[in-house]
């Protein structure tokens, strides 16, 4: 059982925490597995925009800003509080960093 779920559904990134309980150390560990698992089986395979939502702890952010952000144009994280997503990184002319985005 993984410490950490990731699903790609369309252009988001659904993210949350799994049921076992663990430390950040295997939870990054798990993330990026994951998200190997997924680029080799081709379901992340890049595009102009990535959204992402749901719960996130920093180091695990770190490791999908990381991994994502090479083969997306733009990434954008949901805030709850505005209801809408943050473009937070950006390498595509479209989006700036700090857009909001439904």
């Amino acid at each position: 059982m993984t410490t950490y779920k990731i699903d790609l559904k369309d252009d988001i990134l659904q993210v949350g925490f799994g049921y076992s309980i663990a430390q950040n150390d295997q939870i990054v560990k798990d993330a990026a597995t994951q998200l190997e698992e997924m680029a080799r089986s081709g379901k992340l395979a890049g595009g102009q925009l990535l959204r992402i939502n749901g719960p996130i702890s920093i180091p695990v952010a770190f490791v999908l800003a990381h991994k994502l952000a090479h083969i997306y144009g733009a990434i954008g994280c949901f805030d709850p509080k505005l209801g809408k997503y943050v473009i937070c990184i950006t390498h595509n002319p479209a989006y700036n960093l700090g857009d909001l985005i439904d």
